[in-house]
């Protein structure tokens, strides 16, 4: 991790050195009272913490925030349909690190209606995911995620988006890096065996435009990261 994170409930309390921040901070960081690293609130600031204190149970910290707020999200809201749990992992945590405002898993046609049963989901697994690819990006924004919800509830949410694009490997005429873009983007993707007809009917009524990632066929995690990170070269 390359900030240690916290609750906003969190900070004032010392950290039990069972918690893996607490290993981390000692075995990875190898900090020793006195010393400080790098932290954050979720979704509030972030600046140095200072070990005042290693206890037999818990450490003591001092917490110094900076002034400036982190920057914002990019304004990109990502749907995707709900994949193998593995997958869904990984999608969580690298499209949080690159930065996109929003991410829904859909149910879809094709996919798998046990994935949405899985203990990702049930048990709130998902989270931990999301807060690791914020600290990878070394920020504090967290984005919105949804899930139990279906493509018609997803399109819905996003009616105000003004680029609305889909990814698709057997219809798109246009590649991505093709689409100009506005101030907004709702990029979506299927499960791992694409859209099916009533599926690219029903975005294409709702002003998708079906674009390719290239003639190769990609993992859907794959193709998720890759179309993200084509779209933030727009707002660098």
């Amino acid at each position: 991790m390359n900030i240690v994170l916290f609750e906003p409930d969190e900070f004032q309390k010392p950290l039990l050195r069972t918690d893996e921040r607490a290993v981390h901070i000692l075995q990875v960081l190898r900090r020793s009272e006195g010393d400080d690293f790098d932290a954050g609130i979720l979704n509030g600031p972030k600046g140095k913490a200072i070990v005042t204190k290693i206890g037999e149970d818990a450490l003591s910290l001092e917490f110094n925030w900076n002034s400036d707020e982190e920057p914002a999200l990019y304004p990109i809201d990502l749907v995707v349909g709900l994949s193998r749990p593995q997958t869904n992992r990984k999608i969580l945590q690298d499209a949080t690190a690159l930065g996109v405002r929003s991410i829904r898993f859909v149910t879809t046609e094709r996919g798998e209606p046990s994935y949405a049963s899985s203990k990702l989901w049930t048990t709130g697994e998902w989270r931990r995911h999301v807060v690791a690819g914020v600290a990878q990006a070394f920020t504090t924004r967290m984005p919105q995620v949804y899930f139990e919800m279906s493509l018609k509830d997803a399109i819905d949410a996003l009616d105000a988006t003004p680029t609305r694009i889909a990814l698709d490997n057997y219809e798109a005429e246009i590649g991505l890096g093709e689409i100009d873009a506005t101030s907004s983007i709702g990029l979506a993707l299927g499960s791992e065996r694409g859209w099916t007809g009533k599926e690219r009917e029903l975005l294409r009524e709702n002003g998708y435009t079906l674009a390719h990632l290239g003639p190769r066929p990609l993992r859907t995690e794959t193709a998720a990261i890759a179309g993200i990170a084509l779209l933030l070269e727009m707002f660098w």
